[in-house]
């Protein structure tokens, strides 16, 4: 059986949400592991839950892109994110990413400027080109070129983290995408968090 809004709950997404009952014991583990860590279910795995394999594919994909290196950090890397989801309005993972990035940087009020215009958040030369970057990717990939690439090595990315800097603004494009397409709604839980 799935879930759907009743008058009292919102609705999340224009596709059927199932029961965690419903739900695959691996993905019952990820709900309750989310629940443990920040104290709720993301709407974004209760959404994706609509093909259980994918969602498991799509997280376990997810969780690579945000391990931390020497020159690509966790909040760098949530920067990425929203400086992609901003470009394509998609409110789901600016309000997600938003509170990720304000809760892995520290700093409420530097990062909601930077998930709103990181170009006016006193970023330093290697973010602004790699937020740039992942914002040309998004608008206009055709023009990507071999260029952009060694600019971001000059700047100190190893070759590996300019290929995570692509793989993370294109898997948020993918997923943008799929929040916008099926109507998804950022949990509520995420305005307040690290404020």
């Amino acid at each position: 059986m799935t879930q759907s809004a009743s008058a009292g709950e919102e609705r999340i997404s224009w596709f059927p949400v199932p029961s965690e009952d419903q739900l695959p014991d691996n993905l019952r583990k990820l709900f309750n592991k989310a629940k443990e860590k920040i104290g709720f279910t993301p709407n974004v795995f209760r959404v994706y839950s609509f093909r259980p394999e994918r969602l498991s594919a799509w997280f376990a994909h997810y969780k690579q892109l945000h391990e931390p290196t020497e020159n690509l950090n966790a909040a760098e890397r949530e920067m990425i994110a929203v400086a992609v989801s901003m470009a394509n309005q998609c409110l789901y993972c600016l309000v997600a990413h938003g509170a990720a990035l304000r809760e892995a940087l520290g700093d409420p009020i530097k990062a909601d400027r930077i998930t709103l215009d990181y170009r006016r958040a006193g970023l330093d030369a290697k973010m602004e080109a790699v937020l740039d970057f992942a914002v040309k990717l998004t608008e206009l990939p055709t023009d990507c070129s071999r260029q952009d690439v060694e600019h971001l090595k000059s700047l100190g990315l190893t070759q590996e983290e300019v290929w995570d800097v692509i793989e993370i603004a294109a898997m948020y494009n993918f997923t943008n995408r799929m929040a916008s397409a099926t109507g998804m709604i950022p949990n509520h839980e995420y305005h307040a968090l690290a404020r």
